[in-house]
């Protein structure tokens, strides 16, 4: 037979839109042109799939060769379409048998000897295939990656030789099983803070409600540690947000299978660009905010970031999706993060720090230094941070105290049957509540009504903040056992709006 047809998948962000890669073998001068809108790395595997023919010891067609991949308007990119071409290439010219590639997909690179190198974004591919009830075959080094997709049966090969021996069903590929995930969680512990009581308890509202949260202080009070306890209290992540999670990372690049279940956490340098915090390129590639997907973005120093970077942030944290868009192609990444960020509150660190409770250090900072400084941070950035907590200089005697904190697993079970009740109730964490939902589990009394209405006017609230101002509330009464809102959930929810409220 001339023709013959092999599946295989693109990468177009976290999605795997299948392509068919169509051989034909005819008449006239021997050459191989590949057709479908290929880019220079699929151009070149033409000369990698010959050389790995012949140094399988299989017969290259001297005919002329047509590769098309379709669909012709969706970029091609990689070299994970060599193993499908080389196979495309040796089923039409009868050196395997058409039929065996009919249930099947490919990925893979080849080298020249014909060995397979692994390529990325393996994981989407495996659970595209999985629902079109297909199996995949890939190289060995991707086979425990696809293998995270139950759904999909997934072999794992080592050379072209021995994919067309499975093929042949002489020596049949073992299937690849999904390894077993890390039970231990690696993260700090909770029990390691010293004091700071109002801030452990705005870590674990935090972490119950998925708000997200600053900290503000001079330095060495502890933000950073407290922001690294985070991952430490958040609940493992269920199967579904486990996939999403493992198939960012894997068309990244830097997929873990150890502990591909526990929530990531990402701390990005302040020098970082706003391509590398959003994703973008030519090629668009998962930023920072996609990579922290059901996990904790950390954002240190935060005024030290660029504003332009900051800015970019916006509209994700509201969304839970960043949209990149290229001459191209149009992709989107999933960003449904918990933010964490830390500042201190002048460039020196010690505004509003008394010398005699810091040492002797005292602010320097002109106004300007200061305007400037916070300035970076801008009003409708910090309308999207629900928890506003301050963290000052530990009393004295609190850093020489002996007995520990509550531990991080203490916090993660309450933690955990807090978010199970609002699962429970409305299928998402309370800050991912759109505000017509928020109304039907807020009901407000008259009283809490105008306590609310004061607090906007006093205030300065944005009706923003005070929607995120009810998700801290409904947070507070499910952490609290209460149904109904009662007046302390919403006043302790206002009293963490610190950065809102207006200078007099």
């Amino acid at each position: 037979m001339s023709l013959a047809i092999v599946y295989s998948r693109a990468q177009l962000g976290i999605e795997a839109p299948l392509v068919t890669v169509e051989t034909h073998l005819s008449n006239g001068l021997p050459g191989l042109a590949i057709v479908g809108l290929p880019e220079t790395a699929v151009k070149e595997s033409k000369d990698r799939v010959r050389s790995a023919l012949i140094n399988s010891h299989f017969d290259f067609p001297a005919r002329r060769i047509i590769i098309n991949l379709a669909p012709a308007d969706l970029p091609k990119e990689g070299g994970r379409y060599d193993l499908p071409i080389a196979l495309g290439i040796l089923a039409a010219s009868g050196q395997i048998p058409e039929e065996s590639l009919r249930n099947c997909e490919f990925l893979g690179e080849l080298a020249l000897s014909g060995q397979l190198r692994q390529v990325s974004g393996c994981l989407p591919a495996a659970i595209a295939c999985g629902q079109e009830n297909r199996q995949l075959i890939v190289p060995d080094q991707n086979a425990g990656e696809a293998a995270f997709s139950s759904r999909t049966e997934v072999f794992g090969g080592t050379s072209l030789l021995r994919i067309c021996a499975h093929l042949h069903r002489k020596q049949p590929l073992s299937r690849a099983c999904k390894r077993e995930a890390n039970a231990r969680l690696e993260a700090p512990d909770l029990a390691d803070i010293k004091g700071q009581s109002q801030a452990r308890r705005a870590l674990e509202i935090a972490a119950s409600g998925s708000h997200n949260i600053i900290f503000y202080g001079p330095p060495g009070t502890g933000k950073t540690m407290l922001a690294s306890r985070l991952p430490g209290i958040l609940p493992p992540l269920r199967e579904a947000e486990a996939l999403e999670v493992a198939a960012v990372h894997s068309v990244a690049g830097g997929l873990r299978a150890e502990n591909w279940y526990q929530r990531p956490f990402r701390a990005p340098h302040h020098t970082s660009s706003a391509a590398a915090l959003v994703g973008g390129g030519s090629h668009p590639k998962p930023g920072e905010i996609s990579l922290a997907h059901k996990g904790v973005l950390f954002l240190d120093e935060l005024p030290e970031f660029q504003k332009h970077v900051l800015e970019v942030l916006r509209e994700p944290l509201e969304s839970g999706f960043i949209h990149i868009s290229r001459a191209r192609a149009q992709v989107r990444f999933p960003a449904e993060v918990l933010l964490v960020s830390a500042f201190n509150p002048c460039p020196c660190g010690y505004l509003g720090t008394s010398p005699q409770g810091n040492s002797g250090l005292q602010c320097n900072c002109t106004p300007e230094q200061i305007r400037r400084y916070r300035g970076k941070i801008s009003g409708p950035l910090l309308d999207r941070i629900d928890l506003h907590v301050p963290v000052m200089p530990l009393k004295k005697g609190e850093l020489h105290n002996v007995s520990a904190g509550e531990a991080s697993a203490e916090v993660r079970d309450r933690v955990a049957k807090t978010r199970t009740l609002q699962l429970q109730r409305q299928d998402k964490t309370n800050a991912e509540l759109q505000n017509r939902e928020l109304e039907k589990v807020c009901a407000l009394n008259e009283k809490q009504r105008a306590l609310l209405d004061q607090a906007m006017e006093n205030m300065g609230l944005s009706a923003r903040a005070y929607y995120r101002t009810l998700k801290v509330a409904r947070t507070l009464a499910d952490m609290s056992g209460s149904e109904p809102l009662q007046t302390r959930h919403i006043t302790e929810a206002l009293s963490y709006r610190t950065l809102d409220r207006r200078e007099n």
